[in-house]
C-alpha cells in the first residue's frame, strides 16, 4: 500500500466514509466531488493502480459491488438509469492512482447529459 494512497486508507479504516455497500474485497463510497446527486465510488480494499492490475478472480465479487451499489443508488436518488465508469491512468482521466469506478445515477433530461 502507498503511504500517501487515500483509498487505501479509507479501505483500511484511517479515514472515516459512509460505506453505501462492502464485500469482503471491494467498497462504494459517495464521491466527495460529485458530478451529480449520487455520484459515487467503488473501489477496491487491496491496492491496484488499474483495472489492468486486477486478478481477473476479482471479478465476482466486483461484479457484486457494482449491481448492489447501482441498486441502492437507484432506489435512493428515484434513478432510471445509472452510467459505471473507470478511467485508466493520467491520459484517461484518472485522477487517483487507485482502482475505482464512478457510478453516476441518473434521470431522463437530468443536468449531467450524454456523456457519448
Amino acid at each position: 500500500m502507498p503511504e500517501d494512497c487515500i483509498f487505501c486508507k479509507i479501505a483500511k479504516g484511517n479515514i472515516s466514509t459512509k460505506k453505501i455497500y462492502e464485500n469482503d474485497l471491494f467498497l462504494s463510497i459517495p464521491d466527495v466531488n460529485p458530478r451529480i446527486k449520487g455520484h459515487s465510488l467503488i473501489i477496491s480494499k487491496k491496492h491496484f493502480d488499474t483495472v489492468l492490475d486486477l486478478p481477473i478472480t476479482l471479478g465476482g465479487e466486483l461484479l457484486d459491488c457494482i449491481k448492489n451499489t447501482s441498486l441502492k443508488l437507484i432506489d435512493e436518488y428515484h434513478a432510471s438509469g445509472f452510467n459505471l465508469i473507470n478511467n485508466n491512468f493520467d491520459s484517461a482521466g484518472q485522477v487517483v492512482n487507485h482502482f475505482h469506478m464512478h457510478i453516476l445515477p441518473r434521470k431522463e433530461k437530468d443536468a449531467l447529459g450524454s456523456i457519448f
